[in-house]
């Protein structure tokens, strides 16, 4: 029984480690588990990078050019320039209540 017991004592030891390798803190699920927080992260942070950069791209876009500024104060504002008229063009609710002939085009004041 003597000769066993060394054997015995480094089994007890290795299912011990393994045990804590396996299941304890810092073990496979716990590094498994960070390494998918690491992926949704860096995808996350993809998704930002490509808004940062679109932003920037209309930043230097307003900066620079006059034209962009313009753009967006009609689509946005409604605005526009001095001597300018600006027409609506009101379309009946649906096409089969008005013949094409009868659409008007109405400058706004």
């Amino acid at each position: 029984m003597k000769r066993w017991w060394p054997l015995l004592a480094l089994v007890l030891l290795l299912a011990g480690l393994q045990a804590k390798l396996w299941w304890g803190d810092g073990g496979w699920s716990a590094a498994h588990d960070l390494r998918q927080k690491v992926t949704q992260q860096r995808v996350e942070n993809e998704k930002l990078n490509q808004r940062n950069n679109a932003l920037s791209a209309e930043v230097e876009d307003l900066k620079s050019g006059e034209a962009a500024v313009e753009e967006r104060a009609r689509s946005e504002l409604g605005m526009i320039k001095p001597g300018e008229t600006f027409y609506r063009v009101v379309e009946p609710r649906s096409q089969t209540d008005v013949p094409a002939e009868n659409l008007s085009v109405e400058p706004a004041q």
